[in-house]
């Protein structure tokens, strides 16, 4: 696990704020959801994870520095961050 600065920790909360939608790129977890999942930012906690309530009801955080999710702009197209 990767640590995360103070001043990334702050970025990665104003640019995934609760309520953005998102979907999954990669996950290194056997309980991940699919890849292309989406689902709705919670909020990011201390260590960078970003925390997502998934569409198929899944749970599991994005880790920091692990998992890749990306920003979704709207219904036609996404923007990886």
């Amino acid at each position: 696990m990767r640590v995360i600065s103070r001043e990334a920790l702050q970025a990665l909360r104003e640019r995934f704020p609760k309520g953005t939608r998102v979907e999954l790129v990669q996950m290194d977890d056997p309980q991940a959801p699919p890849i292309g999942t989406k689902g709705t930012v919670i909020g990011v906690d201390d260590i960078g994870s970003i925390m997502v309530s998934w569409d198929n009801g899944s749970g599991l955080n994005v880790a920091y520095g692990e998992d890749i999710c990306r920003k979704v702009i709207n219904s036609a197209g996404a923007k990886k961050l």
